[in-house]
């Protein structure tokens, strides 16, 4: 991009003075010079070690760049390696304070934001961080080697301008509140990463070159397909920044890597990690018990929560001929019966998702406003019949409805749709019979299926559980190979371009997307650019609950479960926790960011904060 013009018809413009932090809606809770945020402990002491096991379901790593395509990355590295003009806070929603920026100006129409670097800061190789080094991150993450979830993610945002060495200005195609904390999030890395012999190398090709970020850890000492351990740089520039004061507390973070669930159980049993998050009510309720949990060493800590409860859901993808009928559709979900799940399985530690925008303010009840109307009206022709009524919910099998009833249901349905059993099977009009293929990366997922399966096959239908291992089941997720999967889909109080992602009929075509249903809908399209567009929440939240309606009523996902807590065990005798909790805290990563190490440990039974 030549840049001279713009500095010409720009330089005289610069804002005098921007604003310490960015609100989508309203103030920011904290003032401007505050010391600190209120969930953490500014005096906890630096030092010590955190042992984890890491998050991910891949078993080892192969790169150390975690943005492009191919391969894995280590867990935790771009939260612990790199900074971003804006910091997120965890106990309130939809505010960024300054951080890489001293702070931020965002113009009265929306068309712009404009950042000032902070003198100081500086990345691991020693030199600043300037306002290049922002253009470049953004150019790289929008070019040809990174996932296309950026593109989509960043599709309004029109470019970004040098100012001058400390300034730069991000320009947006359309007045959109929530662009500048999005660009303001986005990682931002050195130039001179991939550098070699004086000249850059493609992207694709920056593999096992070291990260230069300008975050408070570097990485350490490495085993490959053991461990990794993150060490904190003391000279990290902004230790003593209000958004950083007391956090980046652990001197060494270790993540270590086990090949199964149950080795990464029993390794923690044994005391050889210290903090470990659970998602299995089986395992928590009855496997999480030992020794060393007698002592008081280890300690069940059932953290709640006030984060969105996602969507976790199976994934129907609407791609295979098969699944394109909306009735099969629904008729797929009445079989699955969550109720008897939960009594059997669960220990009654889930609850039902519904809809997309769950413990949030975007979560939709009841009819359609006359605001829903006026957006979903235009779009009849293309919108389920059943979205002008009550919003859906999953179907029951306790009180009034039961499973029997709800497979009755499903056989009307399918009957509908041409599906007729004959021969011991459901088949269509050629005689061809209803096969599907459920892809899991995890022996364990056809446990949670059988029930299903059992369901499913009361209506003629076969439902398959296929096992791959974990980088075919990337791959055949990029490229939409499957019936049938699950997608843990994470929720946001503030929804916006990243559901163009999800479900926009761009991204539907797209390889590698977040597309996974391969929803094609303009009516969703329209709803997506209306929550994007909102300049107010009485404008946003009719678009949010119009295009939940929609999503819901066309059945392109089956509800799963959700929890309202952060079920962790941790080393009571290793670890400490501030007193406050933080009611959007990210499970383990709230232990990353602001936990310490006690020094020394306890080597005997001490008091444990449960």
């Amino acid at each position: 991009m030549r840049l001279w013009p713009i500095l010409l018809l720009w330089g005289s413009t610069l804002p005098a003075w921007g604003a310490h932090a960015y609100a989508m809606w309203g103030e920011p809770r904290m003032p401007v010079g505050f010391d600190h945020f209120a969930y953490v402990n500014p005096q906890a002491p630096k030092g010590g070690e955190l042992r984890l096991v890491s998050n991910l379901r891949v078993s080892t790593f192969d790169k150390y760049n975690p943005f492009t395509i191919k391969g894995n990355a280590p867990a935790y590295l771009s939260a612990l390696m790199f900074d971003s003009l804006l910091a997120g806070s965890l106990d309130e929603t939809g505010v960024g304070y300054g951080l890489l920026a001293q702070d931020v100006d965002v113009a009265p129409d929306g068309l712009s934001a404009t950042f000032r670097l902070r003198s100081e800061a500086r990345f691991h190789n020693g030199k600043p961080v300037l306002a290049q080094d922002v253009k470049h991150s953004f150019d790289t993450l929008m070019g040809p080697h990174t996932t296309p979830a950026y593109k989509t993610l960043l599709f309004d945002v029109a470019g970004i301008d040098v100012l001058d060495d400390r300034t730069v200005r991000y320009r947006f195609k359309h007045p959109n509140r929530e662009l500048p904390l999005t660009v303001g999030g986005l990682p931002v890395f050195s130039r001179d990463w991939g550098v070699e012999n004086g000249r850059a190398k493609p992207f694709d090709q920056v593999v096992m070159d070291i990260p230069i970020g300008s975050g408070p850890y570097r990485i350490g000492p490495v085993r490959f397909g053991k461990d990794i351990t993150y060490v904190r740089d003391p000279q990290y520039w902004a230790r003593d920044l209000n958004v950083r004061k007391g956090t980046s507390n652990f001197d060494r973070i270790q993540v270590k890597i086990y090949k199964d669930n149950t080795a990464r159980l029993e390794a923690l049993k044994a005391g050889e990690f210290d903090l470990m998050r659970f998602f299995s009510a089986g395992d928590w309720a009855r496997r999480v018990n030992g020794r060393k949990f007698d002592s008081g060493e280890l300690v069940k800590g059932d953290f709640a929560h006030k984060q969105p409860s996602g969507f976790q859901s199976f994934v129907l993808n609407t791609r295979r001929p098969v699944l394109q009928d909306v009735r099969v559709r629904e008729a797929l979900g009445l079989a699955f019966d969550f109720e008897w799940m939960s009594r059997q399985l669960f220990y009654g530690g889930y609850q039902r998702v519904n809809g997309l925008f769950g413990n949030t303010r975007c979560e939709t009840r009841g009819l359609p406003s006359a605001e829903e109307l006026a957006l979903m009206e235009p779009w009849r022709k293309s919108i389920p019949p059943a979205a002008f009524g009550p919003m859906a919910e999953p179907p029951r099998t306790d009180g009034p409805t039961t499973l029997r009833g709800n497979l009755r249901r499903a056989q009307a349905l399918l009957r509908d749709a041409g599906w007729e059993v004959r021969d011991g099977a459901l088949r269509n009009a050629e005689g061809e019979p209803l096969v599907l293929e459920y892809l899991d990366s995890s022996e364990g997922g056809v446990r949670t299926l059988s029930s299903w399966m059992r369901n499913l096959e009361k209506l003629g239908i076969r439902l398959r559980f296929r096992m791959v291992d974990f980088a075919l089941y990337q791959q055949r997720l990029q490229k939409f190979d499957f019936d049938i999967t699950t997608i843990a889909y994470q929720g946001s109080d503030n929804p916006g371009q990243e559901f163009a992602d999800m479900f926009g009929s761009r991204a539907a075509d797209t390889e590698d997307s977040g597309n996974y249903p391969g929803v094609k809908n303009p009516a969703v399209d329209a709803m997506i650019r209306a929550m994007v567009s909102a300049k107010s929440l009485d404008a946003l939240l009719p678009a949010c609950h119009a295009l939940e309606r929609i999503v819901a009523h066309g059945h392109y996902l089956i509800p799963q479960w959700t929890a309202g807590s952060h079920r962790m065990v941790y080393n009571a005798w290793r670890l400490q926790r501030p007193e406050v909790l933080p009611p959007y805290s990210t499970g383990e990563a709230w232990a990353i960011d602001t936990w310490w190490a006690r020094m020394p440990p306890q080597t005997r039974p001490g008091p444990a904060t449960p």
